[in-house]
């Protein structure tokens, strides 16, 4: 993520300012992406299996042209599998140059809050490891865990193209 939304929260940046976020769910947990990370969000297509890739490696899916690995977010946070459905979505976002789909059960909305209602990250939310998380949003009676792009991502092989 941007260096800016690093500021906003550690807190050295105005509380006026606003985190623009792309928010999704995963089972029953909302979460969030900054805007910026978040190249499309397209309906679930075709996705072809790769033999001997990662557990939470759905596969790959040709984006124009493309191939472009899709990550399969339950997988990936050790949580239940179900069937996809019409919600189902995959989000295409930008990764050291790379370009890679998350498989979500839904995406809600784009988000603005303010960047003062973002606090610390949890030793664990909601089963996943604390260093996926840049921090976690209070929305009224809810909660939105804020990814960390740049942790999730980098343990990962994703040279599929």
């Amino acid at each position: 993520m941007s260096q800016a939304l690093d500021e906003q929260l550690d807190g050295s940046a105005h509380d006026e300012n606003l985190l623009q976020l792309v928010t999704f769910r995963i089972a029953e947990e909302e979460f969030g992406v900054d805007i910026l990370a978040v190249q499309e969000i397209i309906r679930l297509m075709q996705i072809t299996m790769v033999p001997r890739a990662p557990a939470f490696i759905e596969g790959v899916i040709n984006l124009r042209g493309k191939v472009i690995p899709v990550v399969n977010m339950r997988t990936r946070f050790n949580m239940p599998p179900t069937e996809h459905n019409s919600s189902t979505r995959i989000v295409v976002t930008e990764f050291d140059q790379k370009i890679v789909g998350f498989l979500v059960d839904a995406v809600s909305k784009v988000l603005r809050i303010p960047a003062s209602t973002v606090e610390e990250t949890p030793p664990v939310v909601a089963g996943i490891g604390s260093e996926y998380i840049r921090g976690v949003g209070k929305l009224g009676d809810r909660l939105l865990i804020l990814l960390d792009l740049d942790n999730l991502l980098s343990d990962m092989n994703l040279d599929v193209q």
